[in-house]
Order: C-alpha cells, then sequence, then structure tokens
C-alpha cells in the first residue's frame, strides 16, 4: 500500500479504533468454554490467542528461500531484557534460540534494539537508525506500557505507532505490534484498555497483526500456570527469565505458524 493511501486511510482511524474496541470486548465476553485447554504447559496458551490475524510473507518468502532470516525487536524494557537475570534471559535471545532449533539450517538473527524508558515517538524515530540498515525480514515493535504508566494520550501513541508502522511496511517488512504487559502496575492506570484498542486500530488500519502480551500474560495468571510472583521481577512489573522464555516460545510459534505453507501450521506448536 502507497503512503498516499494510507494517509488517506488514517483518517478514518477513529473508525478503527470502535473497530477494534468491539472486536476486544467480543474476546472479552466470550464464554470460557471456548477456550483450548493449555494441556499442562506453564508456556501454553489457547491456539486462538497466539494464531496472528495476518501472514508474515516476507518471513515465509526469507524461509523458503533457506534464509538468512532476520527480525528486529523495537522496543523499550522489557524488549532489552529488564528483569532478566542477563542478557541472555531476554525475550529476544531466547526467540533467537527457538527459532535457531526450529530452522538449524537457516541462519537466524534476533536484533535486540530495546532502550528503557522509550516511547513509541522516540521509537519511531529511530526506525531509520535502528532499524532499516539491518534489512530485517520482521520488526516486533513492543509498545505502549510506558505510555499507559505516564498516562499519555493512547490516540496520540496509537498515531506515532501507525506513522512508524507505515515507513517499514513500505521498506517491505512485516510487522508484528507487541502490546503491553500484564502487571499489577499497569492495571492500577485507568486508561490501559485504552492502549489496548489504540493499539489494536492501528494493525486494523495498517494490516498487521497484534501479539497479545497482555492477554497472554493474564491467561497464565487466571489458569495457575504462573503466579505474578514468578511471572514478574522483584519490581512488580516487568517481566522474570521464566516469563520472558515463555513469551519468546509463543512468539516463535506465532511466527512459524503465519509463515507456514497451506496446511503447514497444525503442527506447530507440538514442535515446541
Amino acid at each position: 500500500m502507497l503512503r498516499s493511501e494510507r494517509k488517506e486511510g488514517r483518517r478514518a482511524f477513529a473508525a478503527a479504533l470502535f473497530v477494534a474496541a468491539a472486536a476486544a470486548a467480543a474476546v472479552m465476553l466470550a464464554p470460557a468454554g471456548h477456550r483450548a485447554s493449555a494441556g499442562g504447559n506453564r508456556c501454553g496458551a489457547p491456539e486462538d490467542m497466539v494464531t496472528l490475524d495476518r501472514p508474515l510473507p516476507h518471513v515465509a518468502a526469507r524461509i523458503a528461500a533457506g534464509g538468512p532470516l532476520t527480525i528486529v525487536a523495537l522496543g523499550s524494557s522489557s524488549t532489552f531484557g529488564t528483569g532478566a537475570s542477563g542478557p541472555q534471559h531476554s525475550y529476544p535471545s531466547r526467540l533467537h534460540a527457538f527459532l535457531a532449533e526450529r530452522y538449524p539450517d537457516i541462519a537466524v538473527r534476533v536484533i535486540n534494539r530495546g532502550i528503557g524508558g522509550e516511547e513509541a515517538p522516540a521509537m519511531a524515530a529511530r526506525i531509520d537508525r535502528d532499524v532499516l540498515p539491518a534489512h530485517p525480514d520482521l520488526v516486533i515493535w513492543q509498545v505502549g506500557t510506558n505510555a499507559v504508566l505516564k498516562n499519555d494520550d493512547p490516540a496520540a501513541i496509537g498515531a506515532a505507532v501507525n506513522d512508524g508502522v507505515e515507513r517499514i511496511e513500505e521498506a517491505g517488512i512485516d510487522v508484528l505490534i507487541m502490546n503491553l504487559q500484564y502487571a499489577p502496575a499497569m492495571l492500577r492506570h485507568p486508561h490501559y484498555r485504552d492502549m489496548l484498542h489504540a493499539l489494536d486500530a492501528v494493525a486494523y488500519q495498517d494490516d498487521v497483526s497484534v501479539f497479545p502480551r497482555f492477554a497472554l500474560m493474564r491467561y497464565w495468571a487466571d489458569e495457575g500456570q504462573m503466579s505474578l510472583r514468578q511471572m514478574l521481577a522483584r519490581d512488580r512489573l516487568h517481566m522474570s527469565d521464566v516469563s520472558y522464555d515463555c513469551l519468546a516460545q509463543q512468539v516463535a510459534i506465532s511466527i512459524e505458524t503465519a509463515a507456514a505453507p497451506p496446511g503447514g501450521s497444525d503442527q506447530v506448536a507440538a514442535k515446541f
């Protein structure tokens, strides 16, 4: 899609936000019986929760060609790995390990471009410097948490993310938006739902997927797969080694499923 066409679509952001909010409400109100069992796996999740809405065509093409596959993880402290016991336990590092194991014949790179405390406008401003020169096939953009904690306007954050997503897509790169983490500090802010809806609206407008980190972590807690003490670092906000590892595992499953050829995604989760 050309920039001029996207700018035309930007005028419909409010409508997209309404659609995203309605879809989110429908998910929240769905009967619990419709959720698939996680099968006792601490990292497990319902298949429909972590199946991406859109394919990842550039990732699929790179895998089909035998690689190399390059992913840039753009974000703030939970991309950088704050809360982990070391950089090797950040979610980008663990994602690399899972994908390298899954694709042993392909050279896989996952580049960590997380900077603690950053918000969407600052991340968007460094796309030309920190993202595009790596020529990635996929950018995973973790965003929104700091904006909630600072009570920023979700619509303004959505506009910044929208601009960044457009620029990444114009470079021929797949985009996956990763939303907020689930934590008591987040729930104390009344507008966290508005931020979730704003990110969903960007994804709807720009035809990309959201990886639902917030819903995934809430599921782990609600189903008793991980307590908040296990899931969160000592600050009760950032993720721990255990939850970063599980997050990376589920992101890897989502990527492989979205990049699999038709009919080839049914057995993905069982390989992890």
